[in-house]
């Protein structure tokens, strides 16, 4: 399916370089392929290509002609890090632009490798949105399956993704030296699935998953940097209710998340479909953030109990209800937030079929919420 992408790096590359970094099967392959025809390519996947570079860096500055090659693209940068070295002086003598593609900046920065000093923007490639598939979204589907685009339209995506989570172990952690011990890690990947959404606790992770304590964080690390995690920080700034400052931790796909928790399909009404919809949600914030610019996505828990689920860059305060009824009971936390008077906007987003305001919160369909969020009514 040829999909458009609402990350607009042709754009981007006009004015700087940069890494782009996204989970395997995001897509940035076909992004090359496809949205940025014409460019130069160094696929380092392929043998020759690898080989050649890895033995000498320096040919990548005699393979380019400053008079044709204005934009250079370099797939898995992280395969050669060296590489970087050369980039960084045909950035600055020869004014070619590249994008730098990958997985994961992780082997990069500790690695202790040139990151080119603020000479490229760093980027990062999501799973579909709902706003790019448009009519071919399915919210049922997105909510088993996930988004990743392979699995997305595939006709046995549990069969695609169990092959990922393995593929995900294999390559990604042991064949990138990650971690040493592969088995822990993978122990520690179901527990975590477990715990997405919930507020990070490391000592229970580590008992669960039979490792100690700093290597859970570590591990924590690992999924950030390999982008299959999202950190999202406790919202400290409320005064009349005390916030608490632990962070939350989603995994970045709810059908990866939910083959790791060897759950089956999801049904509308059960707490699972409740879980996956809140990740999903958080899913979208997370892509419109990223690609508009639109800061940052926090949570908000006062000490004394109320909770509500994501705050969108200072300005909007999101709770997500996976009901098709959204009662008085369910507008308290909202409320309790409101109350501090530091945001714009109050919203629920939900499975009703039609917006309304119910004691100056908005009840959002979650279609019509998307629709205004990516129209730019709550940056």
């Amino acid at each position: 399916m040829n999909i458009q992408r609402a990350l607009d790096l042709e754009k981007s590359l006009k004015q700087k370089s940069c890494f782009l970094f996204g989970p395997r099967q995001t897509g940035k392959s076909w992004m090359i392929r496809h949205a940025l025809k014409g460019h130069r390519v160094f696929n380092l996947l392929d043998n020759d290509t690898y080989l050649q570079l890895s033995r000498s860096p320096r040919r990548l500055r005699e393979s380019c002609d400053s008079s044709k090659d204005k934009t250079i693209i370099i797939d898995e940068i992280q395969k050669i890090p060296s590489l970087l070295d050369e980039v960084h002086s045909l950035i600055e003598e020869r004014g070619i632009h590249f994008l730098l593609t990958g997985s994961s900046a992780r082997k990069l920065r500790h690695g202790g490798v040139n990151l080119l000093g603020g000479r490229a923007r760093t980027k990062h490639l999501h799973p579909f949105s709902a706003f790019e598939l448009g009519d071919r979204f399915d919210l049922l589907r997105a909510i088993n399956h996930g988004l990743l685009p392979p699995v997305y339209f595939s006709e046995s995506p549990d069969e695609d993704l169990q092959a990922y989570v393995g593929t995900y172990l294999k390559e990604e952690i042991a064949a990138e030296g990650l971690t040493r011990n592969v088995p822990a890690f993978s122990r520690f990947l179901e527990v975590a699935a477990l715990c997405s959404g919930r507020l990070l606790n490391y000592t229970k992770i580590s008992n669960d998953a039979q490792v100690a304590r700093s290597t859970v964080q570590e591990y924590f690390e690992i999924l950030k940097d390999t982008l299959l995690a999202r950190e999202v920080p406790a919202w400290k700034k409320s005064r009349k209710r005390k916030p608490i400052g632990t962070s939350k931790i989603y995994l970045f796909d709810s059908g990866v998340t939910r083959v790791l928790q060897n759950r089956g399909q999801a049904k509308p009404g059960s707490p699972e479909f409740g879980e996956a919809f809140e990740n999903w949600v958080l899913h979208e914030l997370a892509v419109y953030a990223d690609y508009r610019g639109a800061g940052n996505v926090s949570y908000w828990r006062s000490q004394s109990g109320y909770e509500v689920d994501f705050i969108l860059n200072d300005t909007t305060a999101i709770e997500v209800k996976s009901s098709r009824t959204v009662g008085t009971q369910d507008l308290k936390n909202l409320k309790a937030l409101r109350e501090e008077g530091k945001l714009k906007h109050y919203i629920i987003v939900s499975l009703e079929e039609h917006p309304r305001i119910s004691e100056g919160i908005r009840i959002l369909p979650w279609k019509k919420f998307l629709a205004d969020l990516w129209d730019g009514e709550f940056a």
